[in-house]
């Protein structure tokens, strides 16, 4: 197999900035997507496989533009990482700006990026979506992000039904607490949080895998799981007593 190229989008910071160091380290063509060009171009100082490329993901419009100098059938991975975070926190006046901002970026966006970004994958490639392990259970505060994030997990496993006879495949990412800017905001404990570097070894172990669905950390997202299958009104009795944390 020659050269491979990978895009991945939010990788200003964070577990996109890590991943397109590590791809490019180990020898893969890196397409860093985001809007922060100063970020940017400094991975590309770092490392030579990494090309900067600057768009604004809620617009399919620039999405395609940026685009447009990407070969059709020319890349063998795209990783859509790029996403934001913010919480409910006053449920009875909510805020529906707040929660429109999140489906935007988190879901919409990703169906701007998929229109654009699958006519460049080659025959055999693979396209990974970025989730949260918040989609395995309902979280207090996460009204919007669990929701956007369960969005996300569920059209990337209908997609991958749909898609598969095209020969391309897709993957679904539930990290756990990973330690980036975004998380740093956070103000409740995050157990078991884990490095960036850490995150993207696991997603790239997974990914060369073609495994449809990376979990990690796996004792972390095993007991959200099993959590999940406690009855809907002992969980939400937890959660209302504190009992359960709250996750990115």
């Amino acid at each position: 197999m020659g050269e491979q190229r990978v895009l991945i989008t939010g990788a200003s910071s964070g577990i996109g900035e890590q991943l397109a160091l590590d791809y490019a380290a180990n020898g893969w063509q890196v397409i860093a997507c985001g809007r922060n060009l100063e970020a940017l171009g400094a991975l590309h100082q770092q490392h030579d496989n990494i090309k900067p490329l600057s768009f604004d993901i809620n617009s399919l419009g620039s999405i395609k533009q940026a685009l447009a100098d990407v070969a059709a059938k020319d890349l063998d991975l795209v990783i859509l990482n790029a996403g934001v975070c913010e919480y409910i926190d006053t449920p009875m006046q909510f805020d529906s700006a707040l929660f429109e901002r999140v489906i935007q970026t988190n879901v919409i966006a990703v169906g701007y990026c998929l229109e654009a970004m699958l006519p460049c994958i080659r025959t055999g490639g693979r396209i990974a979506l970025m989730s949260s392990s918040a989609s395995f259970l309902s979280l207090p505060r996460a009204e919007a992000y669990g929701a956007s994030k369960a969005a996300v997990s569920y059209l990337a496993h209908t997609l991958a039904i749909d898609i598969a006879p095209k020969q391309l495949g897709v993957s679904v990412i539930h990290p756990g607490f990973v330690k980036t800017p975004l998380t740093d905001k956070n103000d409740f404990p995050m157990p078991m949080r884990i490095s960036v570097e850490q995150a993207s070894a696991a997603i790239r172990t997974d990914l060369a895998k073609g495994k449809t669905e990376i979990n990690f950390p796996s004792r972390f997202t095993w007991i959200l799981k099993t959590m999940a299958l406690l009855p809907t009104s002992l969980w939400r009795w937890m959660a209302r007593k504190g009992l359960a944390g709250s996750n990115q």
